[in-house]
């Protein structure tokens, strides 16, 4: 694993023009890592480690090279479905960004001024769908920060909220969304069906998504995270106390 995530680091490195004396970000890590080819890179990484631990473990003797050879092909076949959920994913997240959703989105947010109070609860919700829709998290970002920044007054402590809204809820709709890449990967890992992988992790990540929706809206009227903080970490409390008793009783009928 330590190998594997060297390799893709020096991979991306690469890419991104960091050895390259005539590129532009030649030695600057942030200009390499922003200007990457990520595909290429991790492809890279992965075929780097997977002929290194071929050699080690020929060099110790721990398995013939006619035995490593032919955990190649068993290694695609176990892969070949992840890979296709992974490949229909990314054409329709292709498809919604051709759809033009960050446009939708940002007219549709343009002038809510009028419920200024309440807009770190409606990004919050927007945020989750667009993320659980389109399967990215960072791409939710880049829709959803500028809004942000244009929505709320700069450095006002709304601006605060409602960033901390936008980033919760694109990371609470990537983690359920079923064309995720780390919920395929996730799943595929774990080799367990991806249906069932998501059906089952989304009552704890909707619970959790209710009262933070909550918590949001009574943070945007009072805005003071030693107040806020409490209430929504108690309301939190106050919700698992109430699961456990229902659906343990339901559970024991």
């Amino acid at each position: 694993m330590a190998l594997l995530i060297v390799a893709c680091v020096i991979s991306l490195l690469y890419c991104g023009g960091y050895y390259d004396a005539t590129s532009d970000y030649f030695h600057d890590v942030a200009g390499a890592f922003g200007d990457t080819a990520v595909a290429t890179g991790l492809a890279m990484g992965g075929i780097v480690t997977l002929l290194i631990s071929i050699v080690y473990m020929l060099c110790r003797r721990l398995i013939s090279f006619k035995d490593t050879m032919a955990c190649v092909p068993e290694g695609l076949i176990a892969m070949a479905p992840a890979i296709i959920i992974l490949t229909m994913a990314t054409s329709l997240k292709t498809m919604t960004a051709l759809l033009g959703s960050d446009d939708f989105v940002t007219n549709a947010l343009a002038n809510a001024g009028a419920l200024q109070n309440f807009l770190p609860a409606i990004i919050f919700v927007v945020a989750c769908g667009i993320s659980f829709a389109t399967g990215t998290s960072w791409g939710t970002f880049s829709i959803l920060i500028p809004i942000v920044i244009g929505v709320f007054p700069a450095g006002s402590e709304l601006m605060l909220i409602g960033m901390s809204a936008c980033l919760a809820g694109s990371v609470c709709g990537d983690h359920c969304s079923p064309i995720s890449d780390t919920t395929i990967m996730s799943s595929a890992g774990a080799q367990c069906e991806h249906v069932n992988h998501v059906s089952t992790q989304l009552p704890y990540a909707l619970t959790v998504a209710a009262v933070s929706f909550v918590s949001y809206l009574f943070t945007g009227l009072i805005r003071n995270w030693y107040i806020c903080l409490p209430l929504s970490i108690a309301l939190l409390f106050g919700v698992m106390i109430v699961l456990k008793r229902t659906v343990g009783k339901d559970s024991v009928a």
